[in-house]
C-alpha cells in the first residue's frame, strides 16, 4: 500500500527552539525540570544553556512528502523511540525532515494490518544531526480500506 513511498523524504523545514514552546512543553509533560525552564540553571549547567526534553521533537515541523498522505483518525501508534548524538538547545534554528524508511504487512485478528515505518531528522545549520527519532505507524485493516478507495 504505501510501498512506493520507502526512501522517500520531505524537504527540509526550518525550526526555532523556543524557549516558551520548551517551557509550555515541559509544563504539559508534568517536567519542568530546570534544565528544560530555569534560564540560570541552564547557564551553570554542562551544556551552557536550556535543552529541550527528549520528546519535543514530536512537536517540530518535518514537511511533507508530495502525495502522501496519513487519516487524522484510526491509526494505531506502536512504537517510537529517538536517539540524540547531542542535546537540542533553546534557541538553535534546525532543519528538520521525514523519511519513509519500510512498509510492511502482517495478518492480524482483524484482518491485514500495515506497519509503516517513518524517521523524523534534526541538523544543525552545519548539517550535523542532532537527533533521529522513529516511529512504527500500525494502519488497521479498516482504515486500508479506506485509503484503497
Amino acid at each position: 500500500m504505501f510501498e512506493s513511498y520507502i526512501g522517500k523524504r520531505s524537504t527540509p523545514t526550518r525550526n526555532a527552539v523556543e524557549r516558551g514552546a520548551i517551557r509550555k512543553f515541559a509544563e504539559a509533560i508534568g517536567d519542568p525540570h530546570p534544565l528544560y525552564v530555569d534560564e540560570d540553571a541552564g547557564k551553570s549547567s554542562a551544556y551552557g544553556g536550556n535543552i529541550a526534553p527528549p520528546t519535543f521533537p514530536r512537536v517540530l515541523d518535518y514537511g511533507s512528502i508530495e502525495g502522501f498522505h496519513l487519516p487524522n483518525v484510526g491509526l494505531i501508534h506502536g512504537e517510537q523511540f529517538f536517539h540524540y548524538e547531542r542535546p537540542l538547545k533553546v534557541g538553535e534554528t534546525i532543519q528538520c525532515y521525514t523519511e519513509i524508511k519500510d512498509y510492511y504487512e502482517r495478518e492480524g485478528t482483524g484482518g491485514k494490518l500495515g506497519f509503516l515505518v517513518i524517521e523524523d531528522v534534526g541538523e544543525d545549520s552545519r548539517g550535523e544531526r542532532i537527533f533521529t527519532s522513529q516511529a512504527i505507524v500500525i494502519i488497521t485493516e479498516e482504515v486500508r480500506k479506506r485509503l484503497s478507495k
